[in-house]
């Protein structure tokens, strides 16, 4: 990342996503027109991936903001392999592999089974997918609220955007175990709602999604601090690529999930959400290599503020349903009204700058 990609135009951070776009968007028009044989059918399906790769823009750009957020801080290696593998990770791992494993699991098949149970009998595929909602939004969101709070009750937070909220919790910081405490109680309220057995599904699954984001953190620190002792291409950055691995996964969840809602055939998902998560990758790229979170000082709190209003609408998802279109759109005007609020704070600043110079020359 370098300082010269300060110039560099916007649109051409976007290249790769465009080129992704358009052949995604021309194998789906023959996916459509290889499964139905007809111009309607093509046309059908061309258009559900486009509206797929919308609603993962729409529901992951608070994910970009947090993985820039973490990505600025890692070593140069460690951001290329992030930018890589992990766009790999991303498209191939959670778009195809994911859902495979949850009906292979919840079938109790084998994963080519569960491949082949997705080609010739999408129904059933999007069926079992439909009944694993529950554990999966218990997991995911258990772990995205804990991100949330994680970055809030912070002690050493000094930049606050809503300023009596956050200021309450960055003071209770200092009480061990507060956020954790805060998700215990919130999945047992969320529990109550539910029958006796899926109560007990979805509390043993936010517990392993609160397990999960305390042995990435620990994890995490330990790989980082080994590494402290090797060279200097290799330091600071494994612990780091796992906890953003992890957290692109728990954003996942609620996408992979929700698509099923508009079909049911695994490789259209996989087509329009992989198109969706390379404007991700790129988006984070422009962060990092501009500086925008230095920039727009209340764009990570929006984001983060997402974050928990996601959080809470998996849980929500648990008793009634909420559309997609809500969630990403929820997501998109907290994090537009915090650069709202960001270019509100830089006018203001200037101004104020004008005027003490101003001063200072008639004084």
């Amino acid at each position: 990342m370098t300082n010269s990609s300060e110039q560099k135009p916007t649109l051409s951070y976007f290249r790769w996503a465009f080129i992704v776009t358009i052949l995604g968007l021309v194998l789906g028009a023959a996916l459509g027109w290889q499964t139905t044989g007809t111009i309607g059918g093509m046309a059908t399906v061309f258009f559900i991936c486009t509206v797929l790769a919308v609603l993962e823009i729409s529901l992951s750009f608070d994910n970009a903001i947090v993985n820039a957020n973490k990505l600025k801080e890692m070593t140069p290696v460690w951001q290329h392999r992030f930018l890589t593998w992990g766009i790999v990770i991303a498209v191939f791992g959670m778009r195809i592999v994911f859902p495979l494993a949850i009906v292979a699991i919840a079938a109790k098949i084998g994963p080519w089974d569960a491949l082949v149970l997705a080609a010739r009998e999408p129904a059933e595929y999007a069926r079992i997918m439909s009944d694993a909602h529950l554990p999966i939004a218990a997991f995911g969101g258990t772990f995205l609220m804990m991100v949330g709070l994680n970055y809030f009750f912070n002690h050493e937070k000094d930049v606050h955007w809503i300023s009596g909220l956050e200021k309450l919790m960055a003071r209770s910081a200092t009480i061990k175990g507060i956020e954790i405490a805060f998700v215990l109680a919130l999945v047992l309220v969320f529990s109550s709602f539910l029958g006796e057995e899926e109560a007990i599904t979805f509390v043993h699954c936010a517990i392993y999604g609160l397990l999960t984001f305390l042995a990435v953190e620990v994890i995490g620190g330990l790989l980082d601090a080994s590494q402290r002792t090797m060279s200097a291409a290799a330091r600071g950055g494994l612990g780091a690529f796992i906890y953003l691995e992890v957290l692109d996964a728990s954003f996942s969840f609620d996408g992979v999930i929700g698509a099923f809602a508009l079909t049911q055939n695994l490789f259209v998902i996989a087509i329009g959400l992989g198109i969706g998560a390379m404007y991700v990758r790129s988006m984070t790229i422009m962060l990092v290599e501009k500086g925008t979170l230095a920039e727009y000082r209340y764009l990570e709190h929006g984001a983060f503020y997402a974050i928990l209003i996601l959080s809470v609408i998996m849980y929500v998802q648990t008793v009634f349903h909420i559309p997609e279109v809500i969630t990403g759109l929820g997501g998109a005007a907290l994090i537009g009204i915090s650069l709202w609020s960001s270019i509100r704070y830089n006018k203001k600043e200037k101004a104020e700058e004008r005027a003490e110079a101003h001063k200072e020359q008639h004084a």
